[in-house]
């Protein structure tokens, strides 16, 4: 880490950070190390021989993807040349699993992944991404994803870990040290300030320089301390500039403060200049050569990009290919794929991840004769609910329901009986109700033709329909009366207005579309394009009278039994926020009815980030296991039923409605005004921010149940000189297992803010954590050292790290909001 730069550069980066920020460039905190320069690669001079050897048109085409020849099913392609013996890269998305044309492994989402508070299964997770990434052909994964969970609208909290800059940073290097252990190169995204998916290609996002360091890119400057070889930059603008042409984010910070040496790659389509953009610092444009292919070789010739710029660029993608012994003359053969330790983990995962947010009335574990009846309710019981959408969503091996795994673990002499409750996947069209009469529940359409249907209906009274439309290729064109119901936007990723995202059984991509319908007669009309290898699509619906018969069956089916596990669902993807925090469809609706007619109610959420829920009172126990992956079925049941205690916490904090959040209200902080948006909540992200206003949550940051009750005790706080960290601390105290269970906690240490200086500060800020295993009546000593670093703030007006020094709070406990341990102590003493 540099602990200087030029006076030029800080007032340039002043003028560019909005909300009076100053410069953007980090030093070195108190007390922390400077790290030692990165030795130069032992093929440093081959590359120079490389970058001698290759025409301008050879260099260019490095530094951009193309059409693959042999496509994998990847996300992109880098043709290499092959005069000279450099491979082609494959790039792959991420990062719940490899994404290409063949099965894999579909982990738990990794927002799971961190409910667990344990960075040794982060780094498992990622060998399992590195490994079959490179069984799979590919040399690149576009993952971790380092940006905060900052607004529980964000489409793509799934993929995120945590609300907290501390926990991201600790799983995030994890994640791509095991990645880049198996000899994978992690491409971690999206740097930075990418939080949100409504319009993520234009806006222009404005944070200050404390935001910025001290929350939004602790999660990148972990990853680039942990090796990895690739940073993507986001689609967004970053105080003003496109994050792919700021200087002050790629060169000064990136390169110039955190040391990265590997290359920066655009986001798909977030490229928008070439000479900003290669001057900046922004090394590859993906998914093509728009901007890095033609127009790159006539800047270079006319004089207004100098080739330098451009050999630098190769060096950065030849150097860190080197590093991985892709140009190795030998390079190490791929490994074959291990399908059996990759369902090993993905089931540990989600087992670890899994977050008891209520648990009334010894509702679980399910014991005695609660486990020996029991009704199953929701689709997602019975179909398999694996990940989220988008580009994130993997086709694993294989994937059992719920509902077998918990048949399987109930056993002979149980009886577990399913019921619908929400249909989520359609009844047909009756080919009697349309004029022309049609089968549309099951059309092929061969490839490079088209197939289209117009037709009408009749209705004999007023009612509300659910379409849907299911499909195997590019979307099918519905229109009801002459509106387009599954609209497309135009942008990188297939993104609908009007629909949400699912996966069918079968793999069939899902769009579902509500709206009121008059009596009388309606007009559809539907277009299918075959396309180059053909499709299959479906036209399916629901109405308020197949909504009621299935709500109706649902509460029979809940009276019959001893215990219900009601699985609630949502489908959370790429392209889209969420239009609400609730339940989508019909869903809480059936929680209320269920839940009266069965006190013992267990509700199983596959959503994607923090639900409100004013049904809760009415449940005995809600379980959150967000996207469990392939084997959550069998996971889910090993928490139901006591096998495994819930060891997980949520990291993030669930509000208790849609105005208490740190962007309720603010349109400004999301999603915008007038394409720009204001982090103005500052430095408190998350549970800081509902800690400041004194806001209530629904369930607080590092909330989270267990099966057997806990004690922390004798709590001690001394400086951490002895530790070799003479502005540090460490914190002791006593955790025991006071029930008749063994079970799973996560001790959670925060930190209070330093009156010696005047900056805003977080009320806690999350200091340190330990995942603890105790039997009955065991205690553990637990030590938690907080390093200068964690007590520093970013100062402004030195645009450095400063030391919170003097007396500090300090809290010990189970969660952001239940520290029953609290002490002071004095940092630093020098």
């Amino acid at each position: 880490m540099s602990e200087a730069v030029s006076r030029r550069s800080a007032v340039r980066l002043l003028a560019l950070v909005g909300l009076g920020a100053g410069g953007c460039v980090a030093t070195v905190p108190p007390g922390a190390p400077t790290p030692a320069p990165a030795p130069e690669p032992a093929g440093a001079a081959r590359i120079d021989s490389l970058l001698e050897r290759l025409t301008l048109e050879e260099k260019t085409a490095l530094l951009h993807g193309a059409r693959d020849p042999a496509p994998l099913g990847q996300a992109g392609y880098v043709p290499g040349v092959p005069r000279l013996g450099i491979p082609a890269l494959r790039i792959a998305d991420g990062p719940a699993g490899v994404r290409v044309a063949r099965p894999a492994t579909a982990l738990p989402a990794p927002v799971l992944l961190a409910s667990a508070f344990d960075p040794a299964l982060a780094r498992e997770y990622g060998r399992v991404l590195g490994r079959e990434g490179r069984a799979l052909g590919q040399d690149v994964l576009l993952a971790p994803m380092a940006d905060l969970i900052r607004t529980p609208y964000a489409g793509r909290n799934f993929e995120a870990f945590a609300e907290e800059p501390r926990l991201t940073a600790d799983l995030v290097a994890e994640v791509v040290h095991g990645i880049q252990d198996e000899g994978l190169i992690a491409a971690v995204k999206h740097f930075a300030l990418g939080t949100q998916e409504h319009g993520r290609d234009t806006l222009d996002v404005v944070a200050a320089e404390r935001t910025l360091h001290e929350s939004a890119l602790r999660g990148f400057e972990a990853a680039v301390a942990a090796g990895a070889g690739v940073v993507t930059a986001t689609d967004n603008k970053v105080n003003g500039v496109y994050a792919g042409e700021s200087e002050p984010l790629l060169d000064e910070v990136l390169r110039g403060a955190w040391g990265f040496e590997g290359w920066v790659m655009s986001d798909w389509d977030a490229t928008h200049s070439t000479v900003a953009a290669i001057g900046a610092g922004l090394d590859m444009e993906m998914p093509g050569g728009t901007r890095f292919g033609g127009p790159l070789r006539e800047a270079v010739r006319a004089g207004s990009v100098p080739e330098g710029a451009v050999d630098l660029a190769v060096r950065r993608i030849l150097r860190t290919m080197d590093r991985f012994g892709l140009l190795a003359a030998r390079p190490a053969a791929r490994p074959s794929r291990d399908a059996a330790a990759g369902a090993r983990t993905a089931h540990k995962v989600a087992a670890a991840g899994a977050v008891l947010l209520r648990n009334e009335h010894a509702t679980l574990p399910l014991t005695g004769a609660a486990a020996r009846s029991i009704a199953v309710i929701g689709p997602t019981g019975q179909v398999p609910f694996v990940g989220g959408g988008g580009r994130a969503h993997v086709v694993p091996d294989a994937a059992a329901a719920p509902l077998t795994a918990i048949r399987q673990r109930a056993g002979n002499g149980s009886t577990v009986r399913h019921a619908l409750g929400e249909d989520l996947y359609g009844r047909a069209l009756p080919a009697a109700l349309l004029t022309p009469p049609e089968a549309l529940d099951d059309r092929a359409v061969d490839a490079g033709r088209d197939w289209a249907y117009e037709g009408e209906f009749r209705l004999a009274a007023d009612d509300e329909w659910t379409l849907l439309v299911h499909y195997t290729g590019q979307r099918p064109d519905v229109r009801l009366d002459g509106q387009e119901l599954f609209p497309l936007r135009q942008g990188p990723a297939e993104v609908f207005a009007g629909g949400l995202l699912g996966s069918a059984p079968d793999g069939m991509s899902v769009r579902r579309r509500t709206l009121p319908l008059k009596a009388g007669v309606h007009r559809l009309a539907v277009t299918a394009r075959g396309g180059q290898r053909g499709q299959r699509f479906r036209l399916r619906h629901t109405t308020k009278a197949t909504r009621a018969a299935d709500l109706a069956e649902a509460v029979r089916t809940a009276k019959a039994a001893r215990s219900v596990v009601l699985f609630a669902y949502e489908d959370a993807t790429e392209g889209s926020d969420r239009t609400s925090l609730a339940l989508p469809g019909g869903q809480a609706a059936l929680i209320e009815a269920v839940a009266a007619a069965n006190p013992r109610t267990t509700v199983v959420l596959n959503t994607s980030s923090g639900t409100t829920m004013p049904w809760l009172a009415r449940t005995g126990a809600v379980l959150q296991m967000y996207y469990p992956g392939q084997e959550g079925a069998a996971a889910t049941a090993d928490i139901l039923f006591g096998d495994v205690d819930p060891g997980g916490r949520l990291t993030q904090t669930f509000p208790a409605d849609e105005r208490t959040t740190p962007v309720g209200g603010d349109r400004l902080r999301y999603p915008g005004v007038g394409g720009r948006q204001e982090y103005g909540e500052g430095v408190h992200a998350g549970h800081r921010w509902y800690d400041a206003g004194r806001a209530a949550p629904l369930f607080p940051f590092g909330h989270g149940l267990s099966y057997t009750t806990w004690h922390y005790e004798k709590l001690t706080v001394r400086s951490g000189a002895a530790q070799g960290e003479p502005d540090g601390l460490r914190v002791e105290f006593t955790v025991r297992n006071t029930g008749r269970r063994k079970g799973i906690e996560v001790a959670q240490v925060y930190v209070g803010p330093s009156a010696r200086l005047e900056l805003d500060q977080p009320v806690r800020a999350l200091a340190g954590y330990r995942r603890l295993t105790l039997a009955p009546g065991e205690s553990q000593r637990v030590v938690v050292d907080i390093d200068a670093r964690t007590l520093s703030s970013w100062d402004p007006s030195t645009h450095a790290w400063v030391l919170g020094s003097g007396r500090r709070e300090v809290f010990a406990g189970r969660s952001s909001r239940e520290l029953p341990l609290r002490s002071k102590a004095v940092v630093g003493s020098r």
